[in-house]
Protein backbone atom coordinates (compact mmCIF):
# COMPACT_ATOMS: atom_id res chain seq x y z
CA UNK A 1 0.00 0.00 0.00
CA UNK A 2 1.55 3.29 -1.16
CA UNK A 3 -0.98 5.77 0.11
CA UNK A 4 -4.33 6.11 1.86
CA UNK A 5 -6.98 8.83 1.66
CA UNK A 6 -6.34 11.33 4.42
CA UNK A 7 -9.91 11.17 5.76
CA UNK A 8 -9.69 7.36 6.10
CA UNK A 9 -6.32 7.59 7.81
CA UNK A 10 -7.46 10.27 10.28
CA UNK A 11 -10.49 8.14 11.12
CA UNK A 12 -8.34 5.01 11.54
CA UNK A 13 -5.87 6.94 13.73
CA UNK A 14 -8.83 8.03 15.91
CA UNK A 15 -8.48 11.78 15.45
CA UNK A 16 -12.17 11.87 14.46
CA UNK A 17 -15.07 9.60 15.46
CA UNK A 18 -16.40 9.22 11.92
CA UNK A 19 -14.97 9.46 8.46
CA UNK A 20 -17.56 12.13 7.65
CA UNK A 21 -16.19 14.32 10.46
CA UNK A 22 -12.66 13.82 9.10
CA UNK A 23 -13.83 14.86 5.61
CA UNK A 24 -15.60 17.91 7.06
CA UNK A 25 -12.43 18.94 8.91
CA UNK A 26 -10.51 18.75 5.61
CA UNK A 27 -13.15 20.92 3.90
CA UNK A 28 -12.94 23.51 6.68
CA UNK A 29 -9.14 23.73 6.40
CA UNK A 30 -8.36 22.11 9.74
CA UNK A 31 -5.97 19.56 8.24
CA UNK A 32 -2.65 20.32 6.55
CA UNK A 33 -0.32 17.85 4.93
CA UNK A 34 3.31 18.96 4.65
CA UNK A 35 2.20 22.59 5.06
CA UNK A 36 -0.51 22.44 2.36
CA UNK A 37 -4.25 22.46 3.07
CA UNK A 38 -5.45 18.91 2.50
CA UNK A 39 -8.64 17.82 0.79
CA UNK A 40 -10.27 14.59 1.95
CA UNK A 41 -9.08 12.65 -1.12
CA UNK A 42 -5.42 13.61 -0.70
CA UNK A 43 -3.17 10.60 -0.16
CA UNK A 44 -1.14 10.23 3.00
CA UNK A 45 2.20 8.49 2.74
CA UNK A 46 4.64 7.27 5.37
CA UNK A 47 6.81 10.16 6.53
CA UNK A 48 4.26 12.92 5.86
CA UNK A 49 3.88 15.62 8.52
CA UNK A 50 0.26 16.46 9.30
CA UNK A 51 -1.19 19.35 11.25
CA UNK A 52 -4.60 18.39 12.61
CA UNK A 53 -6.94 20.66 14.56
CA UNK A 54 -9.87 19.02 16.38
CA UNK A 55 -11.77 19.46 19.63
CA UNK A 56 -8.90 17.88 21.58
CA UNK A 57 -6.40 20.50 20.38
CA UNK A 58 -3.83 21.12 17.68
CA UNK A 59 -1.63 18.18 16.75
CA UNK A 60 1.55 18.09 14.66
CA UNK A 61 2.23 14.47 13.80
CA UNK A 62 4.43 12.33 11.58
CA UNK A 63 2.84 9.38 9.79
CA UNK A 64 4.60 6.11 10.67
CA UNK A 65 2.23 3.48 9.24
CA UNK A 66 -0.75 3.44 6.89
CA UNK A 67 -4.13 1.93 7.69
CA UNK A 68 -7.62 2.08 6.19
CA UNK A 69 -9.22 0.11 9.03
CA UNK A 70 -10.14 1.52 12.42
CA UNK A 71 -8.80 -0.72 15.15
CA UNK A 72 -8.11 -0.57 18.87
CA UNK A 73 -6.67 2.60 20.38
CA UNK A 74 -3.26 0.99 20.94
CA UNK A 75 -3.00 0.14 17.25
CA UNK A 76 -4.20 3.62 16.27
CA UNK A 77 -1.51 5.28 18.40
CA UNK A 78 1.15 3.24 16.61
CA UNK A 79 0.17 4.84 13.28
CA UNK A 80 1.76 8.20 14.13
CA UNK A 81 4.24 10.04 16.34
CA UNK A 82 3.42 13.45 17.79
CA UNK A 83 6.21 16.03 17.89
CA UNK A 84 7.50 17.26 21.25
CA UNK A 85 6.60 20.88 20.40
CA UNK A 86 3.01 19.79 19.75
CA UNK A 87 2.80 17.92 23.05
CA UNK A 88 4.14 20.93 24.96
CA UNK A 89 1.79 23.36 23.21
CA UNK A 90 -1.25 21.18 23.97
CA UNK A 91 -0.18 20.84 27.63
CA UNK A 92 0.27 24.62 27.88
CA UNK A 93 -3.19 25.22 26.37
CA UNK A 94 -4.74 22.74 28.83
CA UNK A 95 -3.05 24.49 31.77
CA UNK A 96 -4.36 27.86 30.57
CA UNK A 97 -7.92 26.47 30.32
CA UNK A 98 -7.66 25.04 33.85
CA UNK A 99 -6.36 28.36 35.20
CA UNK A 100 -9.18 30.25 33.49
CA UNK A 101 -11.85 28.08 35.13
CA UNK A 102 -10.06 28.12 38.49
CA UNK A 103 -10.17 31.92 38.61
CA UNK A 104 -13.98 31.98 38.27
CA UNK A 105 -15.79 31.67 41.58
CA UNK A 106 -18.17 28.76 41.97
CA UNK A 107 -21.82 29.72 42.37
CA UNK A 108 -22.96 29.75 45.98
CA UNK A 109 -26.28 28.07 45.18
CA UNK A 110 -28.33 26.64 42.36
CA UNK A 111 -30.27 29.14 40.27
CA UNK A 112 -33.90 29.62 41.21
CA UNK A 113 -36.70 29.40 38.69
CA UNK A 114 -36.62 33.18 38.29
CA UNK A 115 -32.84 33.11 37.83
CA UNK A 116 -33.17 30.43 35.14
CA UNK A 117 -35.75 32.49 33.29
CA UNK A 118 -33.41 35.49 33.34
CA UNK A 119 -30.51 33.33 32.12
CA UNK A 120 -32.62 31.93 29.27
CA UNK A 121 -33.85 35.42 28.37
CA UNK A 122 -30.30 36.75 28.36
CA UNK A 123 -28.92 33.86 26.26
CA UNK A 124 -31.79 34.10 23.77
CA UNK A 125 -33.30 30.67 24.34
Amino acid sequence: MNGVRIDKWLWAARFFKTRALASKACELGRVQSNGILAKAAREVRVGDVLQVRNEAGDFVIEVLTLSEVRGPAAVAQALYRETEDSKQARAKAADERKAMFASQPAPSRRPTKRDRRLIHKFSGE
